[in-house]
C-alpha cells in the first residue's frame, strides 16, 4: 500500500482526542492537515481498511494495520499521519489539540499551545 501527498499541509497539530487515541493505541495522534484531492493512493487501493464513511473516516493499511489519514471536514480535507511519511514534511505540530480529553497518564512537556478542543 502506498499513496503519495504533496508536501504542502495546511496546519499541523497533535489531537489528544480519544478518538486519535483509540485509533494509534497512543497518548496522541501527530497529523498534518491537506486538501483531500492532494492525496492519491497509487498502489493498493484495494487493501485499504476504512473505519468510518466516505467523508468522515480513518483509514489503514489493511497489510499492517497502520494508520495512514482519516477523511475529515465533511470529506474536504485529510488528516495524514505524520508516522505513515517516508520523507519528513516540512511542517511541524504547531498546537496540541483536545487537551481537554488526553489521557490522564500523560504529561505534555514541551512549549507547544494548548487547546481544550480544535483550533484551526
Amino acid at each position: 500500500m502506498r499513496y503519495a501527498v504533496a508536501d504542502e499541509f495546511r496546519y499541523a497539530a497533535n489531537c489528544h482526542c480519544s478518538n486519535c487515541r483509540a485509533a494509534t493505541g497512543s497518548a496522541f495522534k501527530p497529523f498534518a492537515g491537506i486538501e483531500r484531492d492532494k492525496l492519491v493512493v497509487t498502489e493498493g487501493e484495494d487493501k485499504l481498511l476504512l473505519f468510518g464513511e466516505a467523508e468522515l473516516n480513518n483509514t489503514r493499511c489493511g497489510l499492517c494495520g497502520s494508520p495512514l489519514f482519516s477523511v475529515v471536514r465533511e470529506g474536504a480535507y485529510v488528516h495524514v499521519a505524520l508516522g505513515s511519511l517516508v520523507d519528513a514534511p516540512s511542517i511541524r505540530p504547531t498546537a496540541h489539540i483536545f487537551v481537554g480529553s488526553k489521557a490522564p497518564w500523560f504529561e505534555i512537556t514541551d512549549d507547544l499551545p494548548q487547546f481544550e478542543e480544535y483550533t484551526t
